[in-house]
């Protein structure tokens, strides 16, 4: 397993010495290093046993993998969720499958789900609870449970190549590459990409050794290029919402995170200020990427016309891509449309709450948003 030492020495030197001590910081850095060095080791061991026992994986193909890639709060979970619903060509990813990349673990839980089932599901209430309790102060921005589908990001993080290290480490600038690999050494970058092929090679062994992988990853907005060298047969499909909403959401989701450590930093901080820029020189990232892409192997959906018409937009996509749409996933779409108009986020920010501005996009990115039409 390939982690990058290098970055994860900086983030704890920043969080434990180069920052004025806090007694709360301090136990969040170091309680969450420990629980992160568990499951690693733990992961590294499923693996070992993977080697042992199920070597069949080794001569598992991920061929013309299709990566869902857009700046985080662009719709790429409504895509995903979209596309998973084809579940006759797609295999997508669930939170658990990224938390324990191993063949043996995935068996393991599989087998004990049956179990739980034939004795009434007393597990699977009790996961049920926990869920709730860890992750539904998060369901007004992003649903998560550990049986839905969900963006591979941990696959990354057992690297120390993730944006999620931000949660813990909102060092943006100091830690730059954890957020955009493609700004790694190319010896690193080949590494991380190795070690995520071999994830998801474990992945479509256990689930769907003949299907599609169907990938979402936000934070892949900044290692497409690097996907695109470890899979030349992918396709990909990137969607384009106003930076002026999905900026602000964007730091909305972990400035609440930071406070619960760092209590000292403001919404208005750098630290804000910095993890925006992340996002908005990934809409710079991508912009970019298609002009060097095939335009068979692309497709970019205007976030406008994926909420307000989600079927005819994966009509169009499928068309695009030369997918033949069945009868079966054509009425599912129909459903997923009908709940998708009735649907009214609560979750309401602004860019002014964060110290940023509209002015200030413009500068960074004017000629995507004049290039996508999108208003100034």
């Amino acid at each position: 397993m390939y982690f990058n030492f290098k970055l994860f020495r900086r983030a704890l030197t920043i969080s434990l010495w180069e920052r004025p001590f806090h007694v709360r910081r301090w136990f969040f850095t170091l309680f969450f290093t420990v629980l992160f060095l568990f499951f690693w080791m733990l992961v590294a061991v499923g693996r070992l046993l993977d080697s042992l026992f199920f070597r069949g994986f080794y001569k598992q193909k991920v061929e013309a993998p299709v990566f869902i890639v857009a700046p985080p709060r662009s719709g790429t979970t409504l895509t995903q969720n979209l596309m998973s619903l084809d579940d006759e060509r797609f295999v997508h990813v669930k939170l658990y499958q990224t938390i324990f990349p191993s063949v043996s673990f995935q068996k393991a839980i599989h087998k004990l789900s049956r179990i739980d089932k034939k004795m009434g599901h007393p597990l699977g209430n009790l996961m049920s609870w926990v869920e709730r309790k860890c992750f539904g102060g998060w369901d007004n921005l992003h649903k998560m449970r550990l049986a839905q589908p969900e963006e591979d990001d941990a696959f990354f993080l057992y690297c120390f190549v993730s944006e999620a290290i931000f949660l813990l480490f909102p060092y943006v600038d100091e830690l730059w590459e954890a957020g955009f690999p493609d700004h790694l050494p190319e010896d690193a970058r080949r590494k991380v990409m190795r070690f995520y092929r071999s994830c998801l090679e474990r992945h479509l062994y256990v689930n769907g050794p003949r299907k599609t992988l169907l990938s979402k990853a936000t934070q892949s907005s900044g290692a497409v290029d690097s996907l695109n060298v470890e899979f030349p047969d992918a396709k990909f499909i990137t969607i384009v919402r106003h930076p002026y909403k999905s900026v602000a959401s964007h730091v909305s989701l972990f400035w609440p995170v930071w406070v619960k450590h760092s209590p000292e930093i403001l919404k208005t901080s750098q630290n804000s200020k910095q993890y925006a820029r992340l996002a908005v020189e990934w809409y710079r990232h991508l912009f970019e990427f298609r002009n060097r892409i095939s335009p068979e192997r692309y497709y970019c959906i205007d976030y406008r016309d994926l909420v307000s018409d989600p079927k005819s937009t994966m009509e169009k996509l499928y068309a695009h891509f030369g997918w033949q749409i069945s009868d079966a996933y054509r009425l599912l779409l129909e459903d997923a449309t009908s709940t998708q108009r009735e649907f009214r986020s609560s979750h309401k920010c602004s860019l002014e709450e964060f110290g940023l501005s509209e002015e200030w996009i413009q500068e960074q990115i004017g000629d995507v948003l004049d290039f996508y039409a999108l208003e100034r």
